[in-house]
């Protein structure tokens, strides 16, 4: 290869754009105890609904009790609102499901069970 063409190779990987990563907005996530709450693109855009119970978010269409203590109410910047805000990061395994994360959008804090018309929030009116 000539030095010309050396060049126009390396410029053209220079401007190559990489991967684009779909769970950048997941990186600065931290669980309660600092550990980070994405583990190789287990975090997604989900459903959710508040029942009389707590918070049940929609993962692998099986509506999941979602532990108060991994619960985090903030927008996302790059979320594209298909969830309404809701996201779930956890794993899976034989005996179940483990959630990490579970990020909620900030109005959904002050709503106790009435029905609110957002996008992938279901309300489940107290008894």
């Amino acid at each position: 290869m000539s030095p010309k063409q050396i060049s126009l190779v390396a410029g053209l990987l220079v401007l190559w754009p990489g991967p684009i990563q779909a769970h950048d907005i997941y990186t600065d996530l931290l669980t309660r105890s600092g550990l980070p709450c994405c583990h190789d693109g287990d975090c997604r855009p989900v459903p959710y609904r508040l029942t009389p119970k707590g918070v049940q978010m929609l993962v692998d269409e099986q509506w999941l009790d979602i532990p108060r203590g991994s619960i985090q109410y903030r927008a996302l910047a790059g979320d594209r609102g298909e969830t309404g805000g809701a996201h779930w990061c956890g794993s899976r395994d034989a005996i179940g499901y483990f959630t990490r994360c579970a990020i909620l959008p900030p109005q959904s804090a002050a709503i106790r069970g009435n029905a609110v018309s957002t996008p992938g929030f279901h309300a489940v009116p107290d008894p």
